[in-house]
């Protein structure tokens, strides 16, 4: 027994589910990654594809031929939509139930008198179609997600310069007590004030929100902390394998989105440092669980940048090849995605896409391993992996690596 490293490539989704005609239309035609190749002709991601991703997306390109030897699959999502806070969940074990959306519109009222009565200064700003959101102590908004699936979010964005993050967090419990959107986020950066927030509002149909990587929060000592509702970390794999004294590691956005009470987190945004402290804790570590998130690939999706996400994906290849040769004889590497983000769709948004499964082990044989149901899959294949109890949701595809 050794590591167990997952690393996530946040929005490299490998094309749409079979329900999206259905259930989300504008993604119909999306596949993230046939698509950037597609237009970034010089594109090379050689650790990538000697990992089987051409195999998955069963296409070569000049930088992506297929690779003979490589164990690969690809795996559904179970949640609703497509949205990195579930798609976490879902990976660590969690059985997604169906989440409760709605507009800030219909809590703006009853937040507003919670800050008040908790002492904050907060006014209305309403947008150019009459929607409205919050401004609280001049430094920081409460506003509708607008990045993710509509609904399914509360943002409360902040410029930390004028309104300390620990200070911020105390309005984030405060929305969070009085909301049932699945998700509470509390984040922000320095450098950027009430204005930059301001000129970042978007809106869309019914939902009014700050746009955040337009805003630039990320830019610079960024904070995130997302609250969840009705996720319960007991059934999931940090949980589990920290309160048997595994050593847990979260790094990147995933440390900022599930519960690890009992290992280590380390929240980060950029590609290059993200990749290279789990080189650090790879070569540190004898045994450990430690999924990785690397958040620069969902930003360009969501900038709808091609370019960008295509060199983004240039540095993470660089870093895995890194990282797969410091492995040792029993550990276990997969890379994979939490959902799409297409950034030539012609929508800003998430896509619902199956995610690849690039899978290493120095005792696997080449194979396919198929299309998983879950993306749950992977943290049953860690608990068994660790003779563990097995997570909430997911089946162990384990056995399949050692034939």
């Amino acid at each position: 027994m050794g590591k167990f490293v997952v690393i996530v490539l946040d929005g490299f989704g490998v094309g749409a589910m079979p329900d999206v005609p259905q259930v989300r239309p504008a993604d119909c035609g999306a596949n993230t990654c046939i698509h950037i190749f597609e237009r970034t002709p010089d594109l090379k991601l050689p650790n990538l594809a000697s990992l089987g991703l051409a195999n998955i997306v069963g296409r070569e390109f000049p930088g992506l031929p297929f690779a003979p030897n490589a164990t690969f699959g690809r795996a559904m999502l179970m949640h609703d939509g497509a949205d990195t806070f579930f798609g976490h969940q879902e990976i660590m074990g969690t059985h997604p139930a169906k989440p409760f959306g709605e507009p800030i519109c219909n809590k703006i009222e009853k937040i507003k008198q919670t800050l008040e009565e908790a002492g904050y200064h907060v006014r209305y700003y309403t947008g150019t179609s009459g929607k409205r959101l919050l401004i609280v102590n001049e430094a920081c908004t409460v506003a509708d997600n607008v990045e993710c699936d509509p609904g399914q979010a509360f943002n409360v964005t902040a410029a930390i310069d004028d309104l300390d993050f620990e200070e911020e967090l105390k309005i984030g419990h405060l929305v969070r007590s009085v909301s049932v959107v699945p998700r509470v986020i509390t984040f922000g950066g320095r450098g950027v004030h009430l204005q930059n927030l301001l000129d970042a509002i978007e809106e869309h149909g019914g939902y009014i929100g700050v746009n955040a990587p337009a805003s630039g929060v990320y830019n610079n000592d960024y904070h995130c902390i997302h609250m969840g509702y009705g996720v319960d970390p007991e059934v999931q794999m940090p949980t589990i394998l920290g309160k048997s004294g595994l050593p847990v590691f979260l790094l990147g956005k995933v440390a900022d989105v599930v519960t690890n009470n009992y290992g280590t987190s380390i929240p980060m945004v950029d590609t290059a440092s993200v990749l290279k402290r789990t080189l650090e804790i790879v070569q540190e570590q004898e045994t450990a669980f430690i999924c990785t998130n690397v958040q620069e690939t969902d930003l360009c999706g969501h900038r709808e940048n091609v370019a960008a996400y295509a060199d983004r994906l240039r540095v993470a290849d660089e870093w895995i090849g890194k990282i797969r040769e410091a492995l040792g004889e029993d550990d276990i590497l997969i890379v994979q995605a939490d959902h799409g983000n297409d950034p030539t769709i012609g929508h800003p948004h998430h896509t619902r896409e199956m995610v690849p499964l690039m899978i290493y082990s120095k005792h696997s044989t080449p194979k396919d391993i198929g299309t998983r149901k879950t993306l749950s899959d992977v943290g049953a294949t860690a608990a068994e992996y660790f003779h563990s109890k097995a997570p909430q949701n997911g089946t162990s595809f384990l056995p399949l690596l050692l034939k």
